[in-house]
């Protein structure tokens, strides 16, 4: 989930404001598909989760993971490949991102709106994940993630978390389980020996980051993307070292 990008300059439709493309109720309340102007616009009820403006966000997630990784897992044989979790389809920047670089081995996404994932596979954005989505690595799990991470047995070399706008902003007060620490502890049984956990935030968070030490986790730091108002959207980087 992100706060919203600067609104770029209008263009020929801009003047006509949002246009609801899509609107469900599912089993977390009322999801919105909008477009405004060029922009297209994820909405959860009533609250603001991504756009197709930017993405700079979405791919630094993917990178700082996958370079946070020893360097012996990224130059092996194809079939030794790091696998990457990404938490959040949303508009599908973190997916593409992973699938157009070769050094990633299986791409699992997990994303808990059915709406979301039908907008990709045979809707407007579409023409962000197409060629991801068509790629043999990737696969998409309907579940929600805090979930999904306490139950499943597949472990990974990266989980790439964006679900909120960060561990103090979630999404819904469920999500709130995944940054306590029986969440985290759940991330980390997910993650092999000197896997990552990378979890974006709309801005940083020290007690995020002593939580993560407080669970086991090393190499704790973040990384910063500068926006143009406010301040920086962070990256948090964690390491399971045994």
């Amino acid at each position: 989930m992100h706060a919203p990008a600067p609104t770029p300059a209008p263009g020929p439709d801009a003047d006509r404001g949002p246009v609801t493309l899509d609107r469900r109720n599912g089993p977390y309340g009322e999801i919105v598909l909008r477009q405004h102007g060029e922009r297209l616009e994820i909405i959860a009820n009533g609250c603001f989760l991504m756009d197709t403006s930017d993405g700079r966000s979405e791919r630094l997630l993917i990178d700082a993971a996958l370079a946070a990784l020893p360097p012996e897992r990224t130059t092996g044989h194809p079939g030794q490949r790091p696998s990457v979790l990404v938490g959040g389809l949303g508009v599908g920047f973190s997916l593409a991102h992973a699938a157009a670089d070769p050094r990633w081995g299986r791409i699992v996404v997990i994303e808990r709106e059915q709406a979301v994932i039908d907008w990709h596979h045979d809707g407007p954005l579409a023409r962000i994940s197409g060629d991801a989505l068509a790629d043999p690595r990737t696969e998409i799990v309907h579940a929600d993630l805090v979930t999904y991470v306490r139950t499943a047995t597949d472990s990974y070399d990266a989980l790439c978390l964006d679900i909120d706008n960060g561990p103090g902003w979630t999404v819904t007060e469920g999500n709130g389980n995944l940054y306590a620490p029986e969440g985290l502890a759940a991330c980390r049984e997910r993650l092999k020996p000197g896997g990552v956990l990378a979890v974006w935030s709309a801005r940083p968070s020290t007690a995020f980051g002593d939580a993560l030490r407080h669970a086991g986790f090393t190499g704790v730091r973040t990384e910063e993307i500068r926006v143009a108002r406010g301040v920086p959207d962070v990256v948090h980087l964690a390491v399971r070292t045994a």
